[in-house]
């Protein structure tokens, strides 16, 4: 049986951002348009349960997964910015 796939972090400083959104930005989907037929049909699932809301907020430490791809959530501290 193959080793689950480790997720891949990533550090967002404007927490929640919407499901689509999210993937849209980390390139998961080109368009927003395909965001929203893959959550709608159920290919998205946020911290293991498939979700069909395109808004759903996601928030630190949420894994958010499409196919091989699992993302986890985590706030960036602003303050270490440049």
């Amino acid at each position: 049986m193959p080793k689950a796939k480790s997720p891949r972090i990533v550090e967002l400083e404007q927490l929640p951002i919407e499901l689509a959104k999210l993937l849209k930005y980390e390139g998961l989907v080109a368009t927003g348009g395909e965001a929203k037929l893959l959550i709608t049909e159920g290919h998205v699932r946020v911290n293991g349960e498939k979700e069909t809301r395109r808004g759903r907020k996601i928030n630190a430490g949420d894994v958010v997964s499409l196919g091989n791809e699992h993302l986890k959530i985590v706030q960036k501290d602003a303050s270490k910015g440049v």
